[in-house]
């Protein structure tokens, strides 16, 4: 495990969202923090967090409880916020009055607000023990100094119930074309072959992704998503046949159906398989979760594999002008630290531990195969929407997805309109 992380080509990419209607700051100047020793980090530490009830959230109250166990005199204010809405009002948050540290991903997302001063360097926290220069890279901003510090990674891979196939006598894909016949099989046995859900916009940016890679190679992602290359090319185009070609498969009614809803389908064994993060266990009760297991998704042209795949990193950043700079650079290097991999293991949630010191022991078997499958990966993306510009993953391409799920016919003018859209926005 302590040496995947050292061989993964980890990306610089990944985008912030466009600004939306305003999210309250979580942490305000009449909030009860005020200013503090900024000196010796002594006092309040407000800290921001894009989760309510979730995985994410229980790690993070388990590492606030931990770290304010360990340095008397420093408490820290958790201030959590739903996924979408701290996302999608990100803009106005920072340019607010944001929280002394707060949740965000590594790569591009990080780089578009360290580029317009509006998170704070924290350059004097790194080295960070444990934690492998590729992780740095992906925490440097465009100046070359550190503006974040990695907490975990996860993959996007297919998920399935080993009971279900067991008694089904499925195995996993190696191809496109044994993923159609598997999807045709479950059919036949009374499944939905692939649970989906994109209510929310974001998830079906995984199963473009995905496709992408293992049509065109990661290569190709990458500059497409750096806005390089035709949304119109052939290339792009025999990713969208691919992708109605395999729709019938999935869930119908997608639009209207949340991630969680669909993992439900999944863990209810009315669903065969389903394309998502491993944050998808958090809808399976603790007494099921070994019956949870994955496979990369199959490859769709030989020449190219399946050697691609998806594994965001979470972390955290600090504020351009945070109340108790001190407190919270020392909060920081605890949230990147073993000893808050250890009291996040101690959940059994299903993240990797971005620091190669952590304790491993307590993995689940979900997590150990998380780890392999990641180690064994020559090219990992971030995820589409923090592979590219805020403002294009959001304004465009949510909603352009969207309409080829309702109608996959429109796939030539959906791609004409994306182009388009992209040459407005693709001009710095």
């Amino acid at each position: 495990m302590n040496n995947h992380i050292n061989r993964r080509s980890l990306l610089l990419g990944a985008a912030a969202v466009a600004a939306t209607p305003a999210l309250a700051a979580c942490g305000s100047d009449d909030d009860g923090g005020g200013a503090t020793d900024s000196g010796s980090g002594q006092g309040e530490v407000t800290f921001g967090s894009n989760e309510v009830g979730s995985t994410f959230a229980k790690q993070r109250q388990a590492a606030v409880t931990d770290f304010q166990g360990k340095n008397a005199g420093i408490t820290v204010k958790l201030n959590e916020i739903d996924h979408n809405t701290f996302q999608e009002n990100i803009n106005n948050y920072l340019q607010g009055s944001p929280d002394d540290v707060f949740s965000w991903f590594a790569g591009y997302r990080m780089r578009f607000f360290a580029k317009r001063g509006l998170v704070g360097d924290i350059s004097d926290v790194w080295p960070l023990d444990g934690v492998a220069d590729s992780f740095k890279t992906a925490s440097t901003g465009d100046d070359g100094k550190q503006y974040f510090v990695p907490q975990s990674y996860y993959p996007w891979a297919i998920f399935y119930r080993k009971s279900v196939w067991q008694e089904r006598g499925y195995t996993p894909p190696t191809t496109i074309n044994e993923l159609a016949t598997l999807a045709d099989k479950m059919k036949g046995d009374g499944l939905v072959p692939v649970a989906f859900a994109d209510k929310d916009g974001w998830p079906a940016m995984g199963t473009f992704d995905i496709l992408n890679m293992r049509i065109n190679g990661y290569q190709f992602h990458i500059d497409l998503m750096a806005g390089k290359g035709s949304w119109e090319s052939a290339e792009v185009k025999k990713v969208f046949d691919a992708w109605a070609q395999i729709l019938p498969y999935h869930q119908p009614d997608s639009l209207g159906r949340t991630w969680q809803e669909a993992a439900q389908s999944l863990q209810q064994k009315k669903a065969g398989m389903y394309l998502l993060g491993t944050f998808l266990i958090d809808q399976f009760p603790q007494a099921e979760r070994e019956d949870v297991d994955l496979f990369t998704f199959p490859a769709v042209d030989p020449a190219i594999g399946a050697d691609a795949i998806d594994a965001p990193i979470d972390g955290f950043c600090m504020s351009a002008k945070p109340k108790n700079k001190a407190g919270a650079k020392k909060l920081l290097a605890y949230l990147a630290s073993p000893d808050a991999a250890t009291a996040a293991s101690k959940l059994g949630e299903p993240f990797i531990s971005s620091n190669t010191k952590a304790d491993t022991s307590s993995y689940t078997a979900i997590q150990k195969k998380s780890a392999e499958l990641v180690g064994s990966a020559k090219n990992i993306a971030q995820f589409l929407d923090r592979d590219t510009r805020p403002d294009f993953a959001s304004t465009v391409i949510i909603p352009a997805f969207q309409e080829f799920i309702r109608k996959p016919g429109d796939a030539a003018s959906i791609l004409k309109s994306i182009e388009s859209q992209k040459k407005t926005i693709f001009i710095d």
